[in-house]
């Protein structure tokens, strides 16, 4: 089935071969992205219910899937008009001032029970989507975010390549929680194996002092979609980009901090373990949040303010 309008009011996925209700999208418990964390994803995300650079976002899947050895059954442009499909679908059910994250998930299939034919064969895939955590994290854009270091280092490339989106998140989760212990609200940032910054739960980070941004190299770090249009943005309003790694001392002397992500896009750091910074957001993030704004066509940041509330701030981990 493949309804071209909303059933019931309900957001549909795509499921192995069909676009059904998200209701019936049962995936059985023998699973292997369930049972051993063997499955990777990819999210990108809408802005006014339109799709924002899925075709980077499908390219970078299924250089995961080949880092992986998982064969998805589909080609790239199945998967990215599958996509799109799944989204123009749930477009409708978009709230007010409303967005998505799009992804798609893919696990190895389901594991065989020794001399019994087998659930089904090839792999899992799913697409679907979720509201953005508009509300969540709407006071981070006029408060920006409190960034902590948490005790716990990022897994190292020698064990698992930063650049693998994997649906294993327990590393970047354990460091989450550790922060969100004493820190409600703050943003778990982990450490490399040599102490220099890796990367936030799920985002990139960089720093400005005296006017030239900073961001760690990629030998440690995910090398973000939204990173990757910053250093861009960086490089068409003529701001000095330099990624190198980014030691400890290096964002407690900066000027100002900012993070990226599919969902955020760029937004400021308040304070780095503690340390508040100057103006939040400062000259040079505000002018790459303008500049982001004005290349997606669409003022995410009063989209997030729009949704300011009383709720308690989360990252959404």
């Amino acid at each position: 089935m493949a309804p071209d309008t909303p059933l019931h009011n309900e957001r549909v996925v795509y499921l192995n071969g069909e676009i059904i209700p998200e209701s019936r999208a049962l995936l059985s418990f023998r699973d292997t992205g369930f049972v051993y964390g063997d499955a990777v994803f990819d999210t990108g995300r809408t802005f006014g219910g339109k799709g924002f650079l899925l075709k980077e976002h499908v390219d970078r899947l299924y250089e995961t899937l080949a880092y992986v050895r998982i064969d998805p059954g589909m080609p790239k442009e199945e998967m990215l008009s599958k996509t799109e499909e799944v989204l123009a679908i749930n477009a409708a059910l978009l709230g007010p001032d409303g967005d998505y994250w799009v992804t798609q998930r893919v696990s190895r299939g389901v594991s065989p029970v020794d001399g019994e034919a087998p659930e089904r064969e090839g792999a899992t895939v799913l697409i679907e989507c979720m509201p953005l955590p508009l509300r969540a994290r709407a006071a981070m854009f006029r408060d920006g975010i409190d960034a902590v270091v948490a005790s716990l280092k990022r897994t190292p490339p020698s064990a698992l390549s930063p650049n693998a989106k994997t649906n294993n998140y327990m590393n970047m989760m354990l460091a989450q929680r550790e922060v969100a212990s004493y820190a409600p609200g703050a943003w778990a940032v982990l450490l490399d194996e040599t102490g220099n910054i890796c990367e936030g739960a799920g985002c990139n980070i960089f720093v400005v002092k005296n006017g030239t941004v900073y961001t760690p190299s990629t030998e440690y770090i995910l090398d973000g979609i939204t990173r990757q249009v910053a250093i861009d943005l960086c490089g068409k309003d003529d701001i000095p980009v330099i990624e190198r790694p980014l030691s400890l001392h290096s964002v407690a002397v900066a000027d100002e901090a900012f993070f990226t992500s599919t969902s955020l896009c760029i937004c400021p750091l308040r304070s780095f373990n503690g340390q508040q910074f100057g103006a939040t957001p400062g000259p040079v993030t505000k002018r790459l949040m303008t500049a982001f704004s004005e290349m997606v066509g669409h003022d995410y940041v009063g989209q997030y303010l729009k949704h300011l509330s009383s709720e308690k701030t989360g990252t959404g981990f």
